[in-house]
């Protein structure tokens, strides 16, 4: 028959035992630790033994009361027969947290044989019986917009999630995920301030079966309203709110508050950022409520100096000082400037970005002087850029204007030549993790247009793409769960003119190195000179496949992963000429907790070399 009890009922025998199991949080129950040496330092008073199926032994012997009195090394035998008269009581509420409450147990007290190492022995025998199983579950909701037309799809789907738990083993903590999984899908989308208002488990003792009933209260239904920023001194509070662009008006989301929110604490203006929706300004009736949104912050301080040093494969040691400026006298816009040592490829530059306006874009200006290794030669070269950008969480997009100076140095260099050029960007980021992406992909490319300066004026074009892709595979790896996935890589490029258009060295294209073709050294695949010299091309393809594996210890997943990859790139002046270059090799991945560390050995099949790479963090 079926009886529903109150949450206080006392556990009288094993049908009332479960109302007060299932109704109490469970934290009474368990305690948190083992609390084998609580009380005393001595030797143990008795020994505990527990003959339970596993489950049921592990709960016993972990949280069973007894537990804490075996180093009472005085106890006497009156005082363990009596603590054995409550340890039915307590066996059979830890029993009902496991779904189990007709269990058959026997308690024995055993006097041990002179010289062991305890005058006693406590046996506890436990036949849990079977299991009780849920047969149905009831939601309900009530109060403020219980009967909401734009949140009828949430509510049905709540019902249909717990719903699932129908015709499973009953459990404490099954229940109580169970309770808190509907606050939790409310709480996260339109209804902030949702509660559960009541819950309850009717048992059927003699069936061994449960039915739950859960009556959630939904509450007012809130949007953003507008960004406060709490706590501002040194940086216009405006631009910001439009750098975090909360989207006021929209049905709220905890998703949206926590990216409006990283926006915030990515922005560089602050070290500090913690949003939270002012739910309090709901008055007592209201539907439909728009919250501001409160933002307290701690700001960062106007300057920061960083001081790197590093080593690439491709580049050799590096020292760089980065220097940032939040808000320059007169202008307010922030200037990042970098100079940068290393053998290859020294420069300086500098940056200017704007907050961004309304509609999120900002203007920025730039300048860059660099000295390279260009294949067989060395260029000086200069660029000038102005234009517009605008980021948004998966997209960054900008048109600017660049002027370009390059002298080139050694036998036989081509001439120096400038030129200037209007280009336009866009980059796409769909990966499920911006720093080490396990599945999904990326894609970019710019063109520009534009006519050579010097040395002589001429029109050219030049387009770019790239592309990576990263497909997991449908076997899992082990028992880890961990599955291997294959990372496909794409790059193009192209420089549209006339065959004796002198275009500035810096806008041909090379390959080679740790991001194109592995097994080849850094930008050594390009085009040839009449008199044999490796220069940039008007013409670049390169392609990759690999195949991450993740590494497992003892059949526990790791951190370690490892590769096996194919490279393949061209750099060619002419369509009808050119020399695949292909890499093949092996490597290591570590997730370290700075970003994902690459170590590969690789081998060049055009020059029958191996060669090492390696290199830190991702970024597309």
């Amino acid at each position: 028959m079926l009886k529903p009890f109150p949450a206080n009922t006392p556990a009288l025998r094993p049908a009332f035992l479960l109302a007060s199991v299932l109704l109490l949080s469970g934290c009474s129950l368990l305690s948190k630790n083992p609390i084998d040496d609580a009380s005393g330092n001595g030797p143990p008073s008795f020994e505990l033994e527990v003959e339970a199926p596993s489950d049921v032994r592990e709960l016993l012997l972990q949280h069973m009361e007894l537990q804490q009195y075996r180093r009472l090394s005085d106890l006497r035998r009156s005082e363990l027969s009596r603590l054995l008269g409550a340890a039915d009581a307590n066996i059979r509420s830890l029993l009902g947290t496991l779904g189990y409450f007709s269990p058959t147990i026997e308690l024995q007290l055993i006097e041990t044989p002179s010289g062991s190492d305890t005058p006693r022995k406590v046996r506890v025998q436990v036949e849990p019986g079977p299991a009780t199983i849920v047969r149905s579950t009831q939601i309900s909701f009530s109060g403020t917009n219980a009967e909401d037309p734009s949140g009828r799809g949430m509510r049905e789907g709540i019902r249909r999630d717990l719903e699932r738990f129908n015709g499973e083993r009953f459990s404490q903590s099954a229940w109580s995920n169970a309770k808190n999984e509907g606050v939790r899908r409310l709480q996260n989308r339109r209804y902030p301030t949702a509660s559960l208002v009541d819950s309850r488990a009717d048992i059927d003792a003699d069936l061994n079966e449960a039915e739950l009933r859960m009556d959630y209260a939904p509450g007012p239904a809130y949007s953003f309203g507008p960004l406060v920023i709490q706590g501002a001194e040194r940086y216009n509070p405006a631009g910001l709110i439009r750098l975090a662009r909360l989207p006021v008006g929209e049905e709220y989301r905890q998703t949206t508050l926590l990216e409006t929110q990283q926006r915030l604490a990515n922005s560089g203006y602050y070290d500090s950022v913690f949003l939270t929706l002012a739910t309090e300004v709901a008055q007592p009736g209201d539907t439909e409520v728009q919250a501001p949104v409160i933002a307290e912050v701690r700001e960062a301080k106007l300057q920061k100096w960083i001081y790197g040093l590093g080593v690439s494969t491709d580049t050799g040691f590096r020292f760089s000082i980065d220097h940032t400026h939040n808000r320059v006298p007169y202008l307010g816009w922030r200037a990042q400037s970098k100079l940068q040592l290393d053998q290859k490829n020294p420069l300086l530059s500098t940056r200017l970005t704007s907050l961004p306006d309304y509609s999120g874009w900002n203007y920025f200006v730039g300048a860059k002087a660099a000295r390279e290794e260009l294949a067989d030669y060395m260029a000086n070269s200069a660029t000038l850029v102005a234009g517009r950008s605008k980021s948004e969480d998966k997209i960054d997009r900008g048109y600017y204007l660049q002027y370009d100076m390059a002298k080139a140095q050694g036998d036989g260099a081509p001439p120096s030549s400038s030129s200037i050029t209007l280009n336009y960007g866009w980059t796409g980021r769909y990966f499920n993790n911006p720093t080490n992406p396990t599945r999904g992909y990326g894609l970019g490319w710019e063109v520009g247009a534009g006519n050579t300066i010097t040395p002589e004026r001429k029109p050219f074009g030049r387009m770019a793409a790239r592309w990576l892709y990263y497909l997991p595979l449908e076997r899992a790896e082990g028992d880890t769960g961990r599955r291997s996935r294959l990372a496909f890589r794409a790059n193009g490029g192209a420089v549209i003119a006339n065959g004796n258009t002198v275009v500035p060295i810096t806008q041909l294209f090379l390959s080679g190195g740790d991001t194109t073709v592995r097994g080849y050294s850094y930008q050594s695949i390009g085009a040839r000179t009449d008199n044999g010299k490796l220069i940039g091309g008007r013409y670049m393809a390169s392609g990759s496949v690999e195949w991450q594996r993740p590494i497992t210890v003892a059949g526990n997943r790791s951190d370690w992963e490892h590769a096996t990859f194919v490279d393949a790139g061209t750099v060619t002046d002419a369509l009808d000429t050119y020399t695949v270059f292909v890499g093949v090799g092996t490597g290591i991945r570590w997730r370290s907790p700075v970003g994902p560390l690459q170590a590969d050995l690789a081998y060049g099949l055009e020059t029958k070399k191996v060669r090492l790479h390696l290199r830190l963090g991702f970024n597309f």
